[in-house]
């Protein structure tokens, strides 16, 4: 087990109509909020009245700018940080899923910082102080509502970077199952592909012994599994929506990655998928996962067996332990599949005309390496995108 420090200050408020208490918990922060959203479905479901009204009632100047896209933009996020300084904003309100709450998260940054937001994503810049902000989830998936991370798209390049800071934590998140109930089928397979991935970008490790992460990791992967089908079937089930909604924010609110090495790799591959063709980001990972399964299982076999027998219930050949690892990438696949994902490039449209410019990208020219598992130059994130074609 390796050495950690570890601290989640979100404050998570679970449950049924939690979202009406959002004025009290707001007013702890000042008195001018900025309400941020997406493409207005929040007023069609009637979340964005509810919450109007909760704010006004707690005496809360309400500053609203809408239009976050998927793969949230910095062009965006530079007209809100001019937006937030001129109308003095105290706290910064996402109301949607991971792409609100990105986008939130660097204008939080954004405001108080002298030079450009994308500083911080580009590497040159590393925050000293932010504005707080909120969530209101509707969209279980990126787990963005407990992490301390953000990933913004620059239209200039279509280049879409990570930036991470303690900083950037939500000060109080309100997770209601309800709110998922009117979701778009493809959006809600994204969702638990991404929170998929956020587990086991931190299972494939080279840490050992890490026994108790192991088993909350092989919990949380089983029990998204357990009740995917359920919230794609009955699309009201609160119980099977509380228990998706939760393990998506478990999955990445870095509780099970503190005393391993994690890998991360597949995420940065997808990102030059995502931010070029402007793919949903799960549906690229259910893309780049199994190619980098099949690439890289060599690694650890071992690991690989145990996270099939363990998670897909393959039984164990102790003849061929290789058999046995490649048994369970094939539950994996199938189980994207069972959603309604395309598991290959060509499925999701994209063919092999841009694929060394994406590599080129992902690892800066050939320059670095991705990934903790296995390092991965640019020929090795080269062959894992024509494995995925």
């Amino acid at each position: 087990m390796d050495d950690f420090v570890f601290r989640n200050p979100t404050k998570i408020i679970f449950g049924k109509g939690k979202e009406k208490s959002v004025g009290k918990e707001a007013l702890a922060y000042g008195c001018r909020v900025l309400l941020h959203y997406g493409g207005g479905s929040i007023k069609k479901t009637g979340l964005y009245k509810t919450v109007i009204t909760s704010l006004k009632e707690a005496g809360i100047e309400v500053t609203e700018l809408g239009g976050v896209k998927p793969n949230p933009r910095v062009s965006l996020v530079r007209e809100a940080v001019e937006l937030c300084r001129e109308k003095r904003i105290d706290l910064i309100l996402a109301v949607g899923g991971g792409s609100v709450i990105d986008s939130a998260k660097a204008i939080s940054v954004g405001v108080p910082y002298e030079g450009d937001v994308w500083d911080f994503y580009s590497g040159k810049a590393a925050a000293e102080t932010a504005l707080p902000v909120a969530v209101i989830l509707t969209l279980p998936a990126a787990g963005s509502e407990s992490s301390d991370g953000s990933v913004i798209t620059n239209e200039e390049g279509m280049l879409k970077r990570p930036y991470g800071s303690s900083l950037l934590y939500p000060v109080f998140s309100i997770l209601n199952p309800e709110l998922a109930f009117t979701l778009p089928k493809f959006q809600i397979a994204c969702g638990i592909a991404d929170m998929m991935a956020h587990v086991l970008e931190r299972y494939f490790t080279n840490s050992k012994p890490v026994g108790l992460s192991d088993r909350l990791l092989e919990g949380t992967m089983k029990n998204i599994v357990d009740y995917a089908q359920s919230v794609l079937i009955n699309q009201e089930d609160y119980n099977s929506w509380a228990e998706i909604m939760w393990s998506g924010t478990l999955a990445h609110n870095n509780l099970f990655g503190v005393d391993r090495e994690n890998d991360w790799a597949s995420h940065d591959i997808e990102h030059e998928l995502s931010g070029i063709y402007d793919i949903a980001h799960g549906a690229g990972l259910a893309v780049i996962f199994p190619a980098w399964m099949k690439y890289n299982y060599r690694q650890d076999i071992d690991r690989f067996a145990q996270w099939a027998v363990r998670v897909w219930n393959v039984e164990e050949d102790f003849w061929s332990r290789e058999k046995t690892a490649l048994a369970g990438i094939q539950k994996f696949e199938d189980f994207l599949r069972s959603l309604g994902l395309a598991t290959t490039l060509e499925g999701v449209g994209i063919d092999e005309s841009r694929l060394e410019e994406m590599a080129d990208k992902c690892t800066n020219g050939d320059t670095i390496t991705k990934g903790g598992f296995v390092k991965l130059n640019k020929d090795d994130v080269l062959n894992i995108l024509r494995l995925a074609l």
